[in-house]
């Protein structure tokens, strides 16, 4: 999967961002936080600008959301419960989650994207629980924002620590094998040790 979201963000750049994050949010099984970091290690490496790929993530998953939105809003619960299944949202767990929607609906949109599963299944709940679309979007624009941004951040940071990591260990090669030498030398003798006095104890 991962690789055929590369290839397609090397093939058609930011619309392909883009097009990635509205999938994700009508129910395709994209891994979105992996996918998010990973472009940032694009971004690290000089493949994408920050701005424009901030901006196509997160418009992607407003735009995704707002479709999820507007299926809950106008074909209502009865058609979310009939074809949810085949986005995982069973009866059950919709219903649950309904209840706890009902009292945090603004905190629920505005985290919900940093709960993998919430992220789906929170713009079905705004419109199936008739929040006003006005709201639902405020809430929604801030955390796709702050949601795309964390994770871009995030793949930036993990590429610099990666290669970091790499340089230290082609620096440290032999003192790293040395000690690792070491190590499994002194456990084999102290294994074989403890093996020799429990023979002699019998």
């Amino acid at each position: 999967m991962q690789g055929s979201v590369q290839q397609l963000f090397h093939h058609y750049g930011y619309f392909g961002v883009f097009f990635v994050f509205v999938a994700e949010m009508v129910g395709a099984p994209f891994p979105a936080e992996t996918t998010l970091t990973f472009c940032g290690v694009e971004w690290a490496q000089g493949n994408f600008a920050f701005v424009p790929l901030w901006l196509a993530a997160a418009l992607g998953n407003m735009v995704g959301s707002t479709i999820s939105y507007a299926v809950g809003h106008y074909l209502g619960y009865p058609v979310v419960i009939r074809y949810g299944r085949f986005v995982g949202l069973k009866e059950a767990r919709l219903k649950k989650a309904e209840e706890m929607f009902a009292k945090h609906r603004n905190s629920i949109v505005l985290y919900g994207k940093f709960v993998s599963g919430v992220r789906v299944l929170t713009p079905f709940l705004a419109g199936v629980n008739r929040m006003t679309f006005g709201w639902f979007s405020f809430w929604n624009g801030l955390s796709a924002l702050g949601w795309s941004a964390f994770f871009i951040l995030e793949g930036k940071y993990l590429e610099k620590l990666w290669k970091h990591y790499d340089v230290f260990l082609k620096h440290h090669e032999i003192a790293l094998i040395l000690a690792a030498g070491t190590v499994v030398s002194i456990v084999w003798v102290l294994f074989t040790r403890k093996r020799w006095a429990a023979k002699r104890s019998k």
